[in-house]
């Protein structure tokens, strides 16, 4: 019996790589939009991510899923929800990291290129805390269309502390945001929300409803939508009042899903909660709107992450797995894969920390239509590419141990978190027939590298002639929000990117309806330099 469980040709504990420093595409990302200095900030970040210790924390942080206490012993309603110790230590981690509110009073020029960096690196050790961590990084500019509210919030949303537990906010070195918009009857059609606000007299409202999503109801602060008679309006609502008294915030249950287990989401029922207006009356989804155009790029940055990660738990697979007589990195037909996979990394870290470099340098007419392109595109793909890396380990990659089901589960919740796939496409051409400037902005992107490939040049036009082709828009809506994120990706690519990442892209994804079967590279493509490239190393 001894000798038939004698353990050969298996493969070796991923640990002790560097996510983030050891990523040539996101260390170059880092160092094109910002400066090595930034990079360098962020080395101890990524020897934590490729610890085994931080695995560890993701790994049970999943298999011990939050728990929801509606009451106390002696019935008093609480509604709170319990986290395992390591759900604290990977928030407590992206907290003092700078991955939340931190870059908002940031002096940096480059601090929100330097955020994305790290939760490019940091999330690939565990997806769910990602979403708290966004909302309080997104929470900010929306409550700046208050100052008083921002001035009341903004110290703890931006402190890189983590402080779990009610209490009242300015009490707290460290808040932790949320928000409340999706409703049973409307979904992502927020205008037909039935929660009613009523003005009391000392200038609160009185919330009553039902939110049938609620992310992160263990925060101290949430936006939410509300109706007033000027028509849907923005709420701060806190869940301890500033006496020091629990605001009424009713948890129903927590949301069963498919993956993001670590994370709690909920449902939520307000009675005459109180908050407080951001914003104008009535115009409500504009000023939410500066919160979900921030989570909507850390949708980008979270799938370019994903992506990463199943990528590096495929080479390093196929480095140390041995099959008819050679390791995987060796069979042609797995090198095609695995460089297919690289290229399509590459591709979508390249345009989620562009989109980053755009918030430091104040390019929102680049940000409101790249940001839709890029979140329709990148968290599209991003569960097939998980897919293609599970087969690289086969059967193993099918089993819990191996972490890739763990990513399977979590990669289509980008492209559905924040409106999905139909919702953003639409949004793309919202974008593109109300803001002149922001197809200027994009277009003027794409021509820094006009020229530079007969491939792209052409897909350039095609883009062109589906834009002037004003008959049937919304039917095609999707083909446009795809091609005008590769053409995106493309230029990036063909400008900074090695020759053979940018041929591979161009050959791959800009000819014909290429790209759709990963593996498929044509005969010639310089595999190995592209695989090589990723930065697993050899144990």
């Amino acid at each position: 019996m001894p000798a038939t469980h004698q353990v050969t040709n298996q493969v070796p504990p991923l640990i002790g790589h560097d996510p983030i420093g050891g990523d040539a595409a996101l260390a170059e990302a880092c160092i094109r939009h910002a400066d090595a200095a930034t990079l360098g900030s962020l080395g101890e970040l990524g020897r934590i991510a490729g610890s085994e210790q931080a695995q560890e924390w993701g790994r049970v942080a999943n298999e011990n899923p939050p728990r929801l206490r509606t009451h106390d012993r002696y019935g008093h309603r609480i509604d709170e929800v319990e986290f395992h110790p390591y759900w604290h230590e990977l928030m407590r981690t992206a907290v003092e990291n700078g991955l939340a509110g931190a870059p908002w009073v940031d002096p940096s020029p480059h601090a929100h290129v330097r955020r994305a960096v790290g939760y490019v690196g940091w999330t690939q050790v565990e997806m769910g805390h990602g979403c708290p961590v966004t909302m309080t990084y997104a929470v900010v500019p929306a409550l700046r269309r208050t100052p008083e509210l921002a001035a009341r919030y903004e110290p703890g949303l931006t402190a890189r502390a983590y402080e779990f537990g009610l209490a009242e906010p300015t009490g707290k070195v460290g808040l932790i945001a949320g928000m409340g918009m999706t409703e049973k009857q409307g979904g992502s059609d927020v205008r037909a929300n039935t929660t009613r606000a009523v003005a009391r007299s000392d200038g609160s409202y009185a919330l009553t409803g039902h939110k049938w999503f609620t992310s992160a109801p263990m925060s101290d602060l949430f936006l939410v939508l509300a109706q007033l008679d000027e028509g849907v309006s923005c709420f701060a609502v806190p869940r301890v009042l500033p006496d020091g008294s629990r605001n009424v915030f009713h948890v129903q249950r927590l949301k069963d899903k498919l993956g993001d287990r670590s994370n709690a989401s909920s449902e939520v029922e307000f009675d005459g909660t109180t908050g407080w207006l951001v914003g104008e009356p009535g115009r409500g989804v504009p000023a939410i709107i500066e919160m979900v155009n921030m989570t909507r790029l850390d949708c980008v940055l979270g799938s370019a992450a994903t992506v990463r990660a199943a990528l590096t738990q495929a080479i390093h697979h196929a480095r140390h797995r041995s099959v008819f007589g050679a390791r995987l990195v060796e069979q042609p037909l797995m090198q095609n894969v695995l460089a297919d996979l690289a290229v399509e990394s590459e591709a979508a870290t390249a345009l989620a920390i562009r989109l980053a470099a755009a918030v430091d340098s104040g390019e929102a007419a680049f940000l409101r239509l790249a940001g839709a392109a890029a979140k329709y595109w990148v968290c599209k793909r991003s569960p097939g590419v998980v897919a293609e890396a599970m087969e690289v380990l086969g059967g193993n990659g099918y089993v819990e141990d191996s972490g890739l089901p763990r990513l399977y589960r979590q990669a289509p919740l980008n492209s559905i978190w924040e409106g999905s796939g139909n919702v953003i496409a639409l949004d793309v051409l919202r974008a593109l027939e109300r803001s002149g400037e922001s197809l200027a902005a994009i277009t003027a992107e794409l021509e820094l590298a006009r020229g530079a490939d007969r491939r792209f040049d052409d897909a350039v036009k095609r883009l062109a002639a589906e834009l002037g082709d004003r008959e049937g828009l919304p039917f095609r809506a999707r083909r446009i929000a795809g091609q005008l994120a590769l053409c995106l990706q493309g230029s990036l690519l063909l400008r900074y990117a090695p020759a053979e990442v940018a041929d591979a892209f161009c050959a791959s994804r800009l000819v014909g309806e290429g790209g759709t079967v990963l593996g498929t590279l044509p005969a010639g493509t310089p595999v190995t330099g592209i695989v090589g490239r990723s930065g697993v190393a050899e144990r």
